[in-house]
């Protein structure tokens, strides 16, 4: 790629080599609209516009059942494209659709489960006071199947995550506390071009760059709604490494980010300090049983029988007061993954979803054992027509 090619990239709103994808995602809602009935939405939420452009900016997109779609943007205003439009509030949108001969439906999709109250309300205000219907729900089942291209990506971040997880036992130092070996995990993340922000679903959910837990401090629950907890190193962010020093006999889980562009990767593995006792390498090994169990499951197998089979596999050895969790216990064994970490589907004993190919799934069966650590292992899996197929492959 020659100056004059990044030149034009850089002032292209939907680079040349990405409209085809863009469309497909377009497409991919339109598909969605259909079937909840809804024939236009107007998009504001980050994760859902950088799956409708491939890039962040504030402002909208309008999406129609039929019609084009609109990219009305406050921020940059330098991009180009034939549907862009620059604006300076949302209150300008109903003109500017009216100039382009687009139609305003009697219902308006907006993100109802995303965006603020206020914001919500502002855009019902300047489309007169139109109904709305919330169209969350629709984006994230459209996303919830990845493209080839997409596919592609999370595959480079797999790659890319489980190469820093082979250098973990060498980062490693005795007398080490989990937060000194959590940011050599991140330094040497970073350094393979980790961008450093996990994307993640919910408004009371955060987190940081991932997560190293420890002994006791595994079995300390956390507010969020992650699989394991921790208390972290401050009440304001009670989740993962607590600033203790690792200790002997005890296990070592790390979960750390895996963002190496748009998508994302979800990735964990245990290692143990000396011996552990025989409950802990069982359950270990419990887990990578459930992952090899489950990695058989092929498109057409409902969610919901892939997390009754774990809870059964743990139930028979004996160690279900110890799965996914002791003290606070999560009704979840998966998650779908892509550019955010908590999508779509859950994988849940409550689920209505199908498992679908093309659907990018994290897998984490764990347990917590008390004084020891938590155990097991997660990997991001692809349905394929003949299994799962992991792209966090390694140690």
């Amino acid at each position: 790629m020659n100056e004059k090619d990044i030149q034009c990239r850089a002032t292209q709103f939907i680079p040349s080599d990405l409209r085809d994808e863009v469309n497909l995602h377009i497409e991919k809602v339109r598909s969605q609209m259909l079937r909840d009935g809804i024939e236009a939405c107007l998009i504001g939420a980050n994760p859902n516009i950088c799956y409708l452009t491939l890039r962040f900016f504030r402002g909208y997109v309008w999406v129609p059942a039929q019609g084009n779609p609109v990219w009305f943007t406050i921020c940059p205003e330098h991009l180009q494209g034939d549907m862009v439009r620059v604006i300076r509030k949302v209150e300008q949108i109903p003109t500017m659709l009216a100039e382009l001969g687009e139609a305003v439906p009697a219902k308006l999709g907006i993100e109802h489960g995303e965006l603020p109250y206020s914001e919500v309300e502002r855009i019902k205000k300047a489309f007169g006071g139109i109904e709305t219907v919330d169209c969350t729900l629709t984006m994230r089942h459209a996303r919830m199947v990845k493209t080839e291209w997409e596919q592609k990506q999370m595959r480079v971040d797999g790659a890319l995550q489980a190469s820093v997880y082979a250098k973990v036992p060498d980062l490693y130092r005795e007398g080490m506390t989990d937060v000194e070996l959590q940011i050599a995990i991140e330094g040497e993340l970073r350094k393979k071009g980790c961008l450093g922000y996990p994307r993640v679903s919910g408004r009371l959910m955060q987190i940081n760059l991932g997560s190293v837990i420890s002994g006791d401090n595994a079995d300390c629950p956390s507010p969020y709604d992650f699989s394991m907890g921790g208390a972290g190193v401050d009440p304001t962010l009670p989740v993962g490494a607590d600033g203790k020093e690792i200790m002997v006999g005890t296990a070592v889980m790390v979960d750390m980010n895996g963002a190496f562009n748009a998508y994302q990767s979800d990735m964990t593995r245990t290692w143990r300090v000396g011996d552990l006792p025989q409950t802990a390498m069982l359950a270990h090994r419990c887990s990578c049983d459930i992952l090899r169990e489950l990695e058989k499951c092929k498109p057409g197998t409902p969610i919901a029988d892939m997390y009754r089979k774990a809870v059964e596999m743990a139930r028979e050895r004996g160690l279900e007061e110890y799965f996914m969790g002791h003290n606070r216990r999560v009704a979840f064994i998966g998650h779908g993954v892509g550019i955010e970490l908590n999508e779509f589907p859950v994988v849940m004993g409550r689920s209505r979803d199908i498992l679908q190919e093309g659907m990018t799934i994290a897998l984490e069966p764990k347990f917590v054992i008390p004084h020891v650590g938590a155990v097991g292992v997660e990997n991001t899996y692809i349905a394929t027509p003949d299994g799962l197929e992991s792209i966090t492959v390694g140690r």
